[in-house]
């Protein structure tokens, strides 16, 4: 059975943000927060999952969505979250994006 498709949206109050995940069918929210780390440099500081998500792919959705913005964007991270870290230790292809 396919999998619902995760919805993501992306909140920027400038000097800092946060991406959204959820699911169809269900209120429970995952997200990630990030907040400037100078120019050109954002900081992942804290991804959550509710136990409702868990185990969905939402969390892994909002690392890519931070990886995909952050290339388009020309910004470099700073993966302060362990969540977050780890996925870059998993994933060397993102190397360039670590700050």
């Amino acid at each position: 059975m396919a999998q619902p498709s995760i919805r993501i949206a992306h909140e920027d109050f400038g000097s800092s943000g946060r991406y959204v995940a959820s699911l169809p069918g269900t209120e429970a929210e995952a997200e990630l927060t990030w907040k400037s780390g100078g120019p050109g440099v954002i900081v992942a500081d804290h991804t959550y999952a509710p136990d409702s998500l868990r185990g969905s792919g939402a969390a892994m959705a909002l690392v890519q969505r931070l990886i995909d913005d952050s290339r388009k964007r020309g910004v470099q991270i700073i993966p302060a979250c362990t969540y977050v870290r780890a996925q870059f230790e998993r994933h060397p292809e993102w190397a360039e994006l670590r700050a």
